[in-house]
Order: C-alpha cells, then sequence, then structure tokens
C-alpha cells in the first residue's frame, strides 16, 4: 500500500492500520489480546522506543549455494511472542498490525495452533479477507502463537507499533483436518550450509560442525533452541540423521514444496514434494529462476549444516538424500537433549547407523529395556531423550 493511499483513507500521513477488530459472534466470547514487543524473541529485530525494526546487523538474508551476490534477496526479521492459553479452543484469528511500512517493505503476522498430539502446526501467514487479515488453523486448538515477519530495507522501515489478535471459538466439534500417521517423506538434493559464524533466520549462531538443517519456507521454521520442527535426512552412505529446522533456504523462502499444491504458499502448480529450485534447475520452470529472480544453479531442497554433513552422514559432496518431515506424522515426537548415536540395535555394542542432535524430535515409536526404537533398526539410549512419551515395549525380535 503506497503512503498517498493511506493518508486517503485514514487521513494519518506515515501511519497505518492493517487489520480488523476482533471479530463479533454468537457463543463463547472472542478472546482478544495484544502481543507483548518487550516480551517477544527476536531474530533479526530490534525495538527501539518500543517500536519494531528490522536490524540491519543481523537480519536474515536469504543465500544458496551458487546464488549471485546481487541483493535481490531482501533482509527478514521475525519477533517470535509468548505462546498464549484460550479459554475456548480457536481455528481463526484475526490480526491487526500497526505501524509504518513504506513501499516494498512488508509487515505480516504468522500464527500456528498447538495439536491434540502436543506438537505445532505449521506456521501459517495470515491472509486478507472480507474481515481484514486472518490465519485459519487446520486444528482447533486452545493454544496459539504468533509472530512478527518484518522484510524490506532496513533503513527505510517498516516500524510496527503494536501487534493485536483475537480467536474467535471454533465451532463445536472441530478437530484435525490434514492428520496422517505416516509423515511425509521425499528425495531431494541437499547441499551444505557452511556460513559459520553466521546467523540463521531464527538467530541461532553457526557454529563449527554445527547440527541443523535449512527448508525453503518458515512456515516449519523452530524458534531457537527448539525442536518444534524436525527431520529425518538419510544420505546414500548408509547413515541417519534427526536434526532441528533452525534455518531458511536454499533459493526459496515461500517454497513449502511438502505441502499439497492448494496449501503450498506459492509454486502450487508443481508437483507434492518437488522443490521450486529443483524444477527451476532441471525443468526450466519460473525461466530457471527462484522468488528473487536468481538462476538457480542447484536443485537443492534442503541445507545441511557442516557437522551433519561432514560428520553425521559422512557426505563428501552434495548429495540426494530421502527427508522425512517429522513434524506432518501423528507419532509420538521427542526431543533429544544432547548429541547422540543412533545403534542398530538397543546395545551400547550395536553399530552406529546415524546421528540425532541435540535438541532434535525423534519419533518413540516403543520402549526396550532402556532403549527407545525411533526407526527401523534405528535406537537411542531413553537417558537421551528429555521426558520420553509414554510407549508399548517393542515386540521382541525374531532369531532364525
Amino acid at each position: 500500500m503506497k503512503w498517498g493511499t493511506v493518508t486517503a483513507l485514514l487521513g494519518i500521513a506515515s501511519s497505518f492500520v492493517l487489520g480488523p477488530t476482533a471479530p463479533a459472534g454468537a457463543g463463547p466470547p472472542t478472546a482478544s489480546w495484544t502481543a507483548d514487543l518487550q516480551h517477544g524473541e527476536a531474530a533479526g529485530v530490534v525495538l527501539d522506543d518500543g517500536v519494531a525494526r528490522i536490524d540491519p546487523d543481523t537480519a536474515f538474508v536469504a543465500v544458496a549455494e551458487g546464488a549471485p551476490p546481487d541483493g535481490t534477496a531482501e533482509p527478514t526479521g521475525l519477533l517470535t511472542f509468548p505462546a498464549r492459553r484460550l479459554e475456548a479452543a480457536t481455528d481463526h484469528v484475526a490480526v491487526t498490525v500497526t505501524g509504518e511500512v513504506p513501499a516494498g517493505a512488508t509487515a505480516t503476522v504468522d500464527v500456528r495452533g498447538r495439536r491434540g498430539t502436543g506438537g505445532w502446526t505449521e506456521w501459517i501467514p495470515a491472509t486478507s479477507g472480507l474481515d481484514g487479515p486472518a490465519v485459519t488453523l487446520p486444528v482447533a486448538s486452545a493454544e496459539v502463537q504468533a509472530r512478527l515477519v518484518l522484510s524490506g530495507d532496513p533503513t527505510n522501515g517498516p516500524a510496527v507499533r503494536e501487534v493485536a489478535l483475537a480467536a474467535r471459538p471454533a465451532p463445536p466439534g472441530r478437530g484435525e483436518s490434514d492428520e496422517r500417521a505416516v509423515a511425509l517423506s521425499y528425495h531431494v538434493f541437499a547441499t551444505r550450509e557452511g556460513l559459520v559464524g553466521g546467523k540463521t533466520a531464527n538467530g541461532h549462531v553457526i557454529r563449527d560442525h554445527d547440527h541443523f538443517v535449512a527448508l525453503p519456507s518458515r512456515r516449519a521454521l523452530a524458534p531457537r533452541g527448539t525442536s518444534d520442527y524436525s527431520v529425518k535426512v538419510c544420505a546414500p552412505t548408509g547413515r541417519c540423521a534427526f536434526a532441528p529446522v533452525w534455518d531458511v533456504g536454499p533459493w526459496n523462502t515461500r517454497d513449502d514444496y511438502w505441502n499439497p499444491g492448494h496449501r503450498r504458499q506459492q509454486w502450487g502448480d508443481l508437483p507434492q514434494g518437488v522443490p521450486q529450485a529443483q524444477a527451476a534447475h532441471d525443468g526450466g520452470y519460473n525461466d530457471g529462476k527462484d522468488q528473487y529472480d536468481r538462476r538457480v544453479a542447484n536443485p537443492a531442497g534442503i541445507d545441511l549444516a557442516d557437522g551433519l554433513f561432514w560428520d553425521a552422514l559422512g557426505l563428501k559432496n552434495n548429495a540426494w538424500v530421502d527427508v522425512e518431515y517429522l513434524w506432518t506424522g501423528t507419532e509420538s515426537l521427542a526431543m533429544v537433549q544432547a548429541d547422540a548415536d543412533v545403534r542398530a540395535a538397543p546395545d551400547a555394542a550395536a553399530a552406529v547407523v546415524g546421528f540425532a542432535a541435540g535438541r532434535a524430535s525423534v519419533p518413540v515409536q516403543c520402549v526396550q529395556d532402556r532403549w527407545l526404537r525411533i526407526g527401523a533398526n534405528q535406537y537411542v539410549e531413553a537417558a537421551a531423550v528429555a521426558d520420553p512419551p509414554q510407549a508399548a515395549a517393542c515386540a521382541p525380535t525374531r532369531t532364525h
């Protein structure tokens, strides 16, 4: 929206109000609140006299191996607010943002909801509707979380003074609408991220031989230090690794390619499971360019931190890997407290067949003695997992 339009509509120079007031309706009252900017977790955002702005020193800029340093990717910052418990479960959250946004910049809000299984839905960007910007959650949730997303030139806005939300109670009987018993899994090209000493999109400082992954969409970006979104990556070496999603990329930032087309944020005409970079590189899709109009130099759908790439998976070069997007299934997940080896059997002397990064989630299928089975012939010690969920005993292993 251009400044001239805003001034004409509101009669207020250099300001805007994006979004509706709390929606009205019968039944339980709508829950309304104002996010506390001071207590949000900042990644690439700085508060200046109570106003949220992009931090030019720490803002995230999408990069990819082989991408030209042409400055086309916009700096982006996140301000993640504490989760909020509601008296009545909601599946519709309206958003109001107040501040200044010059032409070419954006100030938007993502919302997610806690599932009955304990995990979170993906982050869903608020989109415009008849009543203003709002998010429709795929589940009715009594706990929601929001984050402010700022993008543009840090020297010229955006500047946000207030974020208000209004959660409308869900209709009776509203429940899961996209539940899957088995997590989605796709064969994609993996590249090594590198960038040691830099910061990820969630504000994590990248260490030497670090263990995390990047996916080309903020919808599955875990807040710093959490395991809210994790993947299992299996390489041609025969080894598998579990790691949290702490960065965004490669190439794109709105390509949740694991989702079906009607839910995919961008590139919904592509087959589910095919990253836009793969389609651009291998088939000339979008004239062979990414969302920033950069020529795509490789078909990457996932970036691996150095420690995951070299040490955990034993890769020497970029490679095709199998990725399970663990949050998309309904298996019980538990967070690994510290780096742990994955063994082929519930025995400390068994062969090491993989790696579980500290702060990653792993699926707990069953329990055997002091071991948890997290995949076919894949076990970690129960002591490595924080608060393991209740699970049945593993079936006896057949011997011949």
